[in-house]
């Protein structure tokens, strides 16, 4: 039986652990990287675009980043760094809330309801369900830059895989993975395509023919992939990788009795519908925000109008649980405690998601991006253009490992990026979907992806195990995506 103190989130210890230790490593290591690597800085213009050619190379000794300052850098963020000091707040503040208000959906019986619902209209479809979830995904994502948000999706996709006879790995690939790799191949996506148009001077979402053959070859390998590992799965569950962890994920989401419980509440159709109204408000938000950045195309407004999404979820999902919740009849009084009781499940998150922004201040701090860009391009200049793109493209994938913000990537590399490639004679187009497709892989592959781990935590997978159930795919997107380039720079893209 399900205990009535244990949370649908409950984030496992030894996993934790795990994941910690191992982003304390990558900081040790960044750390390292600041007393090997030379100190140096681009000039920037009044907008903070690097200046390509005006690289220079200072002295450690005034730069003054000492390795043992990376043991206080959580501190110093708080004082040097207050923007990224506030995303890590704001990131802390919203799966604070999700914890909060799955907790509500568990308890008031909704979550179940939808399960149930969705596993006995699709029983005997499921693998049609499971191609237009990957789908419907990537295709929100792709168009509205959806990204954090699909954390929420994260709990419900798993008990509709267990249900359905495949693993939490599956759950986690139709909701996350697919959001991410929807967000890899971006149509119109605001917060990469347009940020980048806008730096480049192109139409903004000119090309989109060659993106939207990108997004179906990405498509078909996402979707292939997870309807082959799901039949393996359920042909024999005991080859799954997540097998003894999602033991224990069953008999908190599947037990019979509390779900026949549940679905005798017969307010819960009403609760339902009262939630998925919220849901809906986040859409519509999300696509407000599109029409926006399409109609005014400026930088700026897309990068304060891109938390908007992010927090009308916040707002939109928090009130619609808890009014799902009071329809199927909780009372205030219990509302309250077992929302404290589901966001306290989640908070030890929080830890995990300051070291990975520490990472990058501690980059920073140190004054070696700038080297590490400088090297990049007197490298690659005299290079032939397809040895060109694929370096350029693993280039991407590196500084993802430390600076996971696509925006904040954008403006990073692009200046020098740009006319690289307008030098050796590829096309921008072309290197802005190179930057969106190793972006958007690396997402959901490396340990310093805050919204990977979270999930991993959620499941209660290790890093490890995460990797023997995909990397396959990695591998086969990551190929894909170096032929996409190398396709566009043969047809002039």
């Amino acid at each position: 039986m399900q205990k009535e103190n244990e949370s649908i989130i409950s984030i496992n210890k030894k996993t934790l652990l795990g994941i910690g230790g191992l982003l304390f490593a990558i900081m040790i290591f960044a750390g390292i990287l600041t007393q090997v690597i030379p100190t140096g800085a681009y000039e920037t213009d009044a907008s903070g675009n690097i200046i390509s050619g005006t690289y220079t190379e200072i002295a450690r000794e005034s730069v003054g980043y000492d390795f043992w300052r990376i043991f206080i850098s959580p501190i110093e963020m708080f004082i040097n760094s207050t923007a990224e000091a506030m995303t890590g707040i704001v990131i802390i503040l919203v799966i604070i809330i999700i914890g909060g208000t799955f907790l509500v959906l568990d308890k008031s019986g909704v979550l179940k309801y939808i399960m149930s619902t969705i596993v006995n209209k699709f029983s005997n479809k499921k693998y049609t369900l499971l191609a237009v979830m990957i789908f419907f995904c990537m295709l929100l994502s792709s168009f509205a830059g959806i990204l954090e948000e699909s954390l929420t999706l994260v709990p419900l996709a798993v008990a509709i895989s267990l249900s359905l006879g495949w693993d939490s790995f599956v759950g986690l690939g139709f909701s996350l993975i697919s959001v991410t790799f929807g967000y890899a191949a971006a149509t119109f996506n605001p917060f990469n395509i347009g940020i980048i148009h806008t730096m480049a001077d192109l139409p903004m979402f000119s090309g989109v023919l060659f993106r939207i053959f990108v997004f179906v070859v990405i498509y078909a390998i996402l979707a292939g992939f997870f309807i082959s590992y799901a039949k393996k799965i359920e042909k024999n569950p005991m080859k799954s990788p997540c097998y003894q962890s999602d033991i224990k994920l069953k008999e908190k989401l599947l037990n019979t009795d509390e779900i026949e419980k549940a679905l005798q509440n017969k307010m819960l159709p009403k609760a339902t519908k009262a939630f998925a109204s919220a849901l809906v408000a986040v859409l519509v938000v999300t696509i407000v925000c599109l029409v926006t950045n399409i109609l005014l195309g400026d930088s700026t407004i897309s990068g304060i109008i891109g938390y908007l999404p992010l927090a009308s979820m916040a707002v939109l999902f928090t009130i619609g649980g808890m009014r799902a919740g009071k329809i199927s009849g909780l009372t205030g009084k219990e509302l309250r405690g077992i929302f404290i009781k589901g966001a306290k499940s989640i908070l030890p998150c929080a830890p995990i998601i300051m070291i990975i922004i520490c990472v990058t201040y501690i980059l920073k701090s140190g004054m070696i991006i700038d080297t590490l860009l400088y090297w990049v391009h007197n490298y690659i200049s005299t290079l032939n253009p397809y040895v060109a793109l694929t370096i350029i493209f693993f280039v991407i994938c590196i500084f993802e490992f430390f600076i996971g913000s696509g925006s904040a990537k954008a403006f990073l590399l692009m200046p020098i990026l740009l006319p690289l490639v307008d030098m050796i004679g590829i096309g921008r187009q072309n290197l802005i979907v190179s930057f969106c497709l190793s972006d958007g892989l690396c997402n959901v592959l490396y340990p310093t992806n805050g919204l990977l781990m979270i999930a991993l935590s959620i499941i209660n997978i290790s890093y490890l195990k995460y990797l023997k159930c995909a990397w396959k795919l990695f591998l086969a997107v990551l190929i894909a995506s170096v032929g996409l380039t190398f396709i566009g720079y043969a047809i002039g893209y």
